[in-house]
């Protein structure tokens, strides 16, 4: 018989973490509101929600349980669900924790990481992270830093000036090397930083995490940029456009990805297509020919006549995006090579 728990529905709640690892989405923390108050969730409790049945199951957790808390980051790297920063009823916090999720007992225990190298980044909430090469990559959120703490990279909004403590936005990058335990702040070695921000998404593609809109104060943002991972140098855009295509994918062209109030020189004609649902079975086969068409051109000639002209096009798409990224790829090497003779 099934078990009853798994035909429940997990509570509503904002604030919270989301994963998914394999066939299942892991939630955890978050608040709700009741009677214009913030009430946090129970953190010995994680929600586990079955991709392939649509069943919704309760676990208890035990260990060193985090403080719940609204606003944390979650990430997940080989099964395993790292938790950073949030807000509770004593502030924010800059604490990291994990736990497993592959337990064959259902048994999850946190553990809180305190043995790592490096400096960790300051507390806050509402940041977002990057996954890769088994690096968690936390970028902006909202928190405090003291007097002495102060940078750039930091958007002061409020501050207490007997305890020399300021509240603000952040757009500093911190990476937490799961294999090594270390935290360490890379070099942005170019490009324009997003504005500093809270609430933001952030979402990987290839070598390249990319950051959508978030908050600061009232003003809620809508663009777009991204950051190479492997060499530490920022793009991005705002003015750009958006269209649907015809299977639901969203085209992203043009844009400046200038400062527009220092200057308006750097425009942008590249391309970015995000895929919003599977694609069709048709659309799968032409790309798969189109991809390979050097190892089938003895079997393409044989296709009937209308599907020929559809794989044809199909070839020339995949032909112009490798040239494209060939030139890229170039473009890329020639700029890091510039710069790091120029940086000597």
């Amino acid at each position: 018989m099934a078990d009853s728990q798994a035909f429940c529905v997990a509570e509503e709640r904002s604030g919270h973490c989301a994963v998914v690892d394999g066939h299942f989405l892991y939630v955890w923390g978050g608040y709700v509101s009741i009677e214009d108050n913030e009430v946090y969730l129970p953190n010995d409790e994680i929600w586990t929600y079955d991709i392939d049945s649509g069943l919704w199951k309760m676990y208890l957790m035990e260990g060193e349980l985090p403080t719940s808390m609204s606003g944390s980051c979650g990430a997940c790297i080989n099964g395993r669900l790292y938790v950073f920063g949030g807000y509770d009823d004593k502030g924010y916090s800059n604490r990291l924790y994990f736990v497993n999720l592959r337990t064959r007992d259902g048994t999850y225990i946190w553990e809180k990481i305190t043995k790592f190298e490096g400096q960790p980044p300051t507390p806050r909430d509402k940041l977002s992270c990057w996954v890769y090469k088994d690096r968690l990559i936390y970028f902006g959120g909202y928190g405090y830093r003291r007097h002495n703490e102060l940078q750039d990279c930091f958007d002061v909004h409020d501050a207490s000036w007997e305890e020399q403590i300021f509240w603000g936005w952040h757009n500093d990058v911190h990476v937490f090397d799961t294999k090594t335990q270390t935290w360490s702040q890379p070099e942005i070695k170019g490009g324009v930083p997003p504005q500093p921000r809270a609430a933001h998404s952030c979402a990987v593609l290839g070598n390249k995490g990319y950051v959508f809109g978030g908050r600061v104060l009232q003003t809620r943002m809508n663009d777009l940029h991204y950051l190479n991972l492997d060499t530490w140098i920022w793009s991005g855009r705002l003015w750009h456009t958006a269209c649907l295509g015809k299977e639901n994918e969203i085209m992203v062209f043009g844009g400046s990805k200038d400062n527009l109030l220092f200057l308006d020189t750097g425009h942008c004609n590249d391309l970015l297509i995000f895929q919003t649902q599977p694609h069709s079975l048709l659309r799968l086969c032409l790309d798969c020919i189109g991809k390979n068409a050097i190892i089938l051109k003895s079997q393409i000639p044989l296709l009937p006549p209308k599907l020929l002209q559809q794989v044809l096009k199909k070839i020339t798409f995949w032909t112009a995006a490798n040239y494209r990224k060939e030139q890229r790829i170039q473009k890329e090497e020639t700029e890091n090579k510039y710069q790091w003779i120029s940086g000597r």
